[in-house]
């Protein structure tokens, strides 16, 4: 006799495959909803805001440390990155840098990704991919340790980052085809310059203050950071000392109206440079876009975007009920930048001596950080759209698929029902799973702005204003006492949340 198996018609078997398959789907996108990494939380970076504009950096650091299990394995970069500069900021610069070299490590082990997580982020959201960082935000993560190391007075240190700066810059500039991409940072190359002569080594100095003029020349109509003066200034400086006539010559002609004072008269003199971070970096926002295949939907769709436009991501519940009932959406996610542009367009900086007269100098914008956000996003949102589109497609076409699997599998009189109840729960889950990759580096500011004066050796008060307004009270610089000698440098940081 044969088996029960043997003996079943065979017209049955796709049935039984075809139902098998559905519950298999449905319980692969459930998990997959359900385990995918999500953004990052609005509450957590609301929480260290209010925390940073109380001055209080370390109830910020943490915050993020209470919440390391919301950031997940996938974002284990975004945590050091969020930690290394809220530990700046709280004045722990070891330990900001320890925290830093373990993203930085993430960063170099994440160049190639698995095969598996790939396949993963494809059948629900890029959330499941592990953050590697925007190339910008990936540079900055050397330019924190350098300053770290500065502030540490730790010379030697912050040289290997600047190194580790150039390097970096190289293999993205080769890796970089795009005309007009993003592979030069003004900033990074000036703070490398400013180390390097600052150590005496004023032929890389050079090199490397003639890199960023080059690049903020270069990149102005997009970064909005015009060359800053005290650039013109060093670079005249260095070329006369390193006797480069030509050079020299041509720099001139560029900034005619550019008064420096020479490398031989400042060579008593302390120097104090100012970094100061203005405001906060843009965040991330989905951005649905509910494609209809049928009238019907497309009905539905301007309908349900006509009554819920107000609050899309309250709404994405019943944007799953709706458009599981119907059958017919398909919703890709893509991501939008939310930007968050500080009021303070410049800080003014007091040095106040035990005797004799005070300095003040006004900061200058080096680094805008939106629109380096925005560069970035920009240059990867075509792939980013395509990738979106083919993973929705794909959904739709397997959530399709897997209901009319369960209508064979269920027969024909409660075939329509069972496909009903499966096509609501596979295409409302294709639809809630959509969600476009919002984490980014939230803790950086909008704007870097900096500072370069030269002083008499002495003891000063430090005295932070904004726009050359009323003190700013919520800057730690804010009355700080500083004691330098001659030929030595100081680093003040400081972060401004108007």
């Amino acid at each position: 006799p044969l088996s029960p198996l043997a003996s079943c018609p065979t017209a049955c078997l796709p049935a039984r495959w075809g139902f098998f398959i559905a519950i298999r789907f449905l319980c692969a996108v459930a998990a997959v909803v359900l385990l995918a990494g999500c953004g990052p939380s609005v509450n957590r970076y609301l929480l260290i805001d209010t925390s940073l504009r109380a001055n209080d950096p370390k109830g910020a650091d943490a915050i993020v440390q209470r919440t390391e299990k919301e950031y997940g394995e996938k974002s284990r970069v975004l945590y050091g990155m969020d930690r290394g500069m809220l530990l700046q900021l709280a004045g722990d610069y070891q330990q900001s840098n320890a925290v830093l070299e373990q993203a930085e490590d993430e960063i170099d082990r994440l160049y190639t990704r698995k095969i598996r997580t790939e396949a993963l982020a494809f059948m629900t959201n890029d959330t499941a991919l592990a953050y590697e960082g925007d190339p910008y935000e990936q540079v900055l993560v050397n330019v924190l340790k350098a300053l770290n190391y500065t502030a540490l007075d730790q010379w030697q240190d912050a040289l290997v980052e600047a190194r580790r700066i150039d390097h970096r810059l190289n293999v993205l500039s080769d890796r970089t085809q795009e005309k007009g991409a993003y592979r030069e940072d003004g900033f990074a190359r000036y703070l490398s310059g400013i180390l390097y002569e600052s150590t005496g080594d004023v032929n890389n100095a050079f090199i490397a203050y003639r890199k960023a003029y080059e690049t903020f020349d270069a990149t102005r109509a997009w970064s909005y950071t015009a060359v800053p003066s005290q650039l013109r200034e060093d670079l005249l400086r260095t070329a006369e000392a390193l006797h480069f006539t030509q050079e020299l010559a041509e720099y001139r002609r560029l900034f005619p109206d550019t008064k420096w004072e020479t490398s031989q008269s400042l060579q008593q003199l302390a120097q104090v440079v100012v970094i100061s971070y203005n405001g906060r970096a843009p965040r991330k926002e989905d951005q649905f876009l509910d494609l209809p295949v049928s009238l019907d939907a497309l009905q539905l769709v301007l309908l349900n975007r006509g009554l819920s436009q107000a609050n899309r991501q309250s709404n994405r519940g019943v944007d799953t009920v709706l458009y599981g009932l119907n059958g017919r959406v398909v919703r890709v996610a893509l991501p939008r930048l939310a930007p968050q542009k500080t009021q303070v367009p410049v800080d003014r900086v007091s040095l106040i001596p035990d005797n004799g007269t005070g300095v003040t100098v006004n900061t200058e914008l080096v680094h805008n950080v939106t629109a380096l956000a925005e560069k970035a996003l920009s240059e990867r949102m075509a792939g980013i759209t395509v990738k979106a589109l083919a993973r929705a497609a794909t959904k739709f076409a397997l959530a399709e698929g897997a209901m009319r699997g369960a209508q064979q599998a269920a027969g024909k009189d409660a075939g329509p029902w069972v496909g009903l109840l499966v096509g609501l729960l596979a295409k409302g889950l294709a639809v809630a799973s959509e969600e476009a990759d919002k984490r980014s580096w939230q803790t950086l500011p909008d704007e870097i702005h900096l500072a370069r004066v030269w002083v008499p050796p002495g003891r000063y008060q430090v005295q932070s204003q904004l726009g050359g307004g009323s003190h700013d009270p919520l800057t730690s610089e804010a009355m700080r006492t500083l004691s330098i000698g001659p030929g030595e440098t100081a680093l003040l940081l400081q972060r401004v949340m108007p």
